[in-house]
């Protein structure tokens, strides 16, 4: 076997890796497409991406011949700085997870492979006449050219994320939360709501404890500005904490809910909260607040048809959901009998550029949008800068209830409700694609069996308190907010 051949084998490797790398770390685990802090990262990834394409489809048919050969050294050479840039990028910006260090090792050893393989036929290239002369390898050919065309729309897509996310900014506009410098603790920190939370209280000047599994990735993530804990043990007694914003808890939609299932959300829910309340009682210095995530799951389920507004008064329902919801606020709710405000958030679907909103869209991108079911299940959602800004309105409003221990519960949902088939041709305007194909519930059920209820069923939920209390939505429709994460 020639040595030409045997590097556009590797090659075929490299695209391989590159798919799965992209795919699974830089899609679905990473979401770099919707990280603020990925902007020059994905930029680098746009052009190297683009490289690729060229190399991919130049290389799978055609030999580069004389003057040809001196750019396929230059392009390897700009390959190989890019791919220098972007190892410093990546660890100035974020802490790789294991198996993506391992990935980019294989890639950067099997590039250097391929590239030096194809390095050896420029004598012979260099000394022919400059032109590209044709000469393709059968179905390696075919693959290597479907994989320039692959790494080609990754890399425009790439592009694009990465001058949307300049146009957006790095931040939202400022919050503010206190007129006062306090010390918050967060729990949940690394999630879609506890980065834009953390981001913004830094923004307002405040010090800010994150309570995350993985703290070095925590710390890496918000530059080193956040002291990182990795349990409750390791926060003395003795140490001042003003607010607690309890955001922790695995990811509801998932598995099937199966008895080791569900107890691995209590855990990350109930009993996460019970170790923070079991700190707060022992704490020399009690925080004023303690603002604790719930769901709009407690209100269970609400039957296709039933156009009920379900506010804070309405009742939980005998389900998985509603009971694990309300477990979560009662174990939360005991924080108030060591003098400390307790208000609990029944969040709805929090919109924004990362969370469950990239793969809500998918379908609807991919042209494959439509009804879900019947469509017409109510889906309540909120505006990822609602959320904050709802946060800080809640602190303000226990500022001046100060001494007034107790407990309060508040839906964070925007004032207009929208049936999945609403949310489904509201997305499909603004990004220009057609929503016409249905999907019936029925696989949904099979493989999620209770959990289905949750994309099938829906509840319409209203923020009266919040409204009540003069809070003003940035985004009280839903049409405004999907613009403003285009």
């Amino acid at each position: 076997m020639n040595t030409h051949v045997l590097a556009l084998q590797l090659m075929a490797a490299q695209g391989c890796l590159g798919a799965f790398d992209t795919l699974y770390h830089h899609e679905l685990t990473e979401a770099l497409p919707q990280k603020p802090d990925a902007r020059l990262e994905l930029g680098i990834h746009a052009i190297r991406a683009l490289i690729y394409a060229l190399l991919f489809i130049g290389l799978a048919y055609w030999e580069w011949h004389g003057g040809f050969a001196v750019a396929l050294l230059a392009i390897f050479g700009v390959e190989i700085v890019l791919t220098l840039w972007d190892f410093v990028v990546e660890d100035r910006t974020r802490l790789l997870p294991a198996t993506e260090r391992v990935t980019h090792t294989i890639l950067a050893i099997n590039g250097g492979a391929f590239i030096t393989l194809l390095a050896m036929n420029f004598p012979g290239w260099h000394a022919e006449p400059t032109a590209l002369v044709w000469s393709p390898q059968g179905w390696l050919s075919v693959f290597l050219a479907l994989c320039g065309v692959g790494v080609g729309v990754s890399g425009l897509r790439d592009g694009l994320a990465a001058l949307r996310l300049a146009r957006a900014g790095t931040l939202a506009a400022p919050v503010s939360f206190d007129d006062r410098k306090r010390t918050v603790l967060v729990t949940g920190a690394t999630g879609f709501v506890g980065q834009h939370l953390v981001r913004a209280l830094l923004q307002d000047g405040h010090e800010v404890i994150a309570l995350t599994r993985q703290p070095k990735g925590a710390a890496w993530m918000f530059d080193g500005r956040v002291r990182c804990i990795a349990s409750m043990q390791e926060l003395a007694s003795s140490s001042r904490v003003d607010v607690v914003v309890n955001l922790a808890g695995a990811r509801i939609l998932g598995w099937r809910w199966t008895a080791q299932r569900r107890a691995a959300l209590r855990r990350s829910r109930i009993g996460l909260t019970g170790q923070v309340v079991e700190w707060i009682a022992r704490a020399e210095h009690k925080p004023f607040l303690l603002l604790s995530a719930s769901a709009i799951g407690y209100y269970g389920i609400q039957r296709i048809g039933d156009d009920t507004e379900l506010d804070e008064r309405a009742p939980p329902q005998p389900v998985f959901m509603s009971d694990l919801c309300r477990e979560w606020e009662q174990a939360a709710g005991a924080a108030a009998a060591h003098g400390t405000q307790v208000e609990c958030m029944r969040f709805g679907l929090v919109l924004g550029r990362g969370g469950a909103l990239p793969m809500l869209l998918l379908p609807i991108l991919l042209g494959l949008g439509g009804r879900l079911a019947s469509g017409r299940q109510w889906l309540s959602w909120i505006h990822i800068d609602d959320v904050v800004r709802g946060m800080a309105h809640r602190w303000r409003l226990a500022l001046e209830e100060s001494g007034v221990p107790g407990a309060g519960v508040s839906n964070f949902t925007a004032p207009e409700c929208v049936t999945q088939l609403g949310f489904s041709q509201a997305a499909a305007r603004i990004w220009r694609r057609p929503c016409l194909l249905p999907t019936p519930g029925w696989p949904m059920r099979l493989a999620l069996g209770e959990q289905a209820d949750l994309l099938l069923e829906g509840q319409r939920v209203v923020p009266k308190r919040l409204q009540r209390e003069g809070f003003v939505f940035r985004y009280p429709g839903l049409a405004d907010a999907l613009r403003s994460v285009k």
